[in-house]
């Protein structure tokens, strides 16, 4: 049985946490086809003590193609060198993160090795007797799971939505090894090439990236009223949110979209004001560490999830809560 591959990501020799999330996912598939898992890294610099943290956190294998030319994320280039290895060494699975770079270079790949891709999986398992990868993933809007299969084709392949699980944690005592690659010569494709970085203009920040989230729904009622939601994440440091209500009445930008058709989130906080609660919402959050709802509906769905709730008028409590967060702070506290 060949491997199971995951593609880890980096920056500046620098391993992502998305990474070790996809490992934790790829553990579970090489246990379950009784095979490797072997992680997949493009970048330059990149030393053994920091490669080795993916063996500690489920790698059995790690193929690293260390090259300058691979510090920016050219799609051509890394398909063409991903492409290349797939060919060579034919792995049964391979999983990417659904991040930007992640959902550009696999339809690239599947393309040209000739096989399927489902994007953006909330679930992963291996069918029985067949061994085929089942991908589910939300559609129709986010209405529906979707399971999908390729039963034609190999690899299997699979973006995931980062934040969907957690890492496994660090075990030191495990063993693996780490192979370095070459990069070709013809892998290169000098048409294209990266001449800077743009920082998001709307200044609100990767809400999959941060601790803390304020988040609102329809309950908000109007625009205006995400002020008391932005002071109130400003006085945490957090990032402002919602449903996907509120984006579709535009009150938010698609990017701060939260749940199966906008964004997973993994925050140490999250705090949510007049979100009834869908499923879809519930499951871009459920791997929120504490979840604190704020609604007037006790039967809300939101709290059968949230670890602490407020049963009352949003727009009485976040006030009251910026009163005492500006009094706590002013005190130096």
């Amino acid at each position: 049985m060949s491997y199971v591959w995951t593609i880890a990501e980096q920056n500046k020799a620098k391993l992502r946490d998305v990474s070790f999330e996809l490992l934790s996912r790829g553990r579970k598939l090489a246990d379950k086809l009784s095979t490797k898992l072997c992680s997949v890294v493009f970048g330059s610099g990149l030393s053994d003590e920091t490669l080795t943290e993916l063996i500690h956190r489920g790698a059995d294998e790690v193929y690293v193609v260390d090259d300058e030319r691979l510090n920016s994320f050219i799609v051509e280039t890394h398909s063409n060198v991903l492409s290349r290895l797939v060919m060579q060494y034919k792995p049964h699975t391979i999983l990417a993160a659904a991040t930007s770079s992640g959902r550009t270079l696999m339809p690239h790949v599947a393309i040209k090795v000739n096989t399927g891709l489902t994007a953006d999986c909330t679930e992963l398992e291996i069918e029985e007797k067949t061994n085929l990868l089942l991908q589910t993933r939300p559609a129709i809007g986010g209405n529906i799971m979707a399971t999908i299969k390729t039963p034609d084709h190999n690899p299997q392949m699979a973006t995931v939505r980062p934040k969907s699980s957690r890492p496994l944690p660090l075990d030191a005592t495990r063993q693996g090894k780490i192979v370095r690659l070459t990069m070709e010569n013809e892998d290169y494709d000098s048409r294209v090439r990266e001449v800077g970085i743009r920082v998001d203009a709307l200044g609100h920040g990767s809400i999959e990236e941060a601790d803390v989230v304020v988040a609102g729904g329809k309950g908000m009622k109007r625009a205006d009223n995400f002020g008391m939601l932005r002071e109130l994440a400003g006085r945490l440091g957090a990032s402002v949110g919602g449903t996907r209500d509120a984006v579709d009445r535009g009150w938010l930008t698609y990017p701060q979209q939260i749940g199966l058709s906008g964004k997973t989130i993994s925050p140490k906080l999250y705090i949510c004001a007049g979100v009834s609660g869908s499923i879809q919402h519930l499951a871009g959050i459920k791997t929120a560490e504490v979840i604190v709802a704020i609604n007037q509906d006790p039967d809300a769905n939101i709290f059968q999830v949230a670890d602490f709730g407020i049963v009352g008028n949003l727009f009485e409590v976040v006030p009251l809560l910026n009163a005492k967060l500006a009094a706590y702070q002013k005190e130096g506290k």
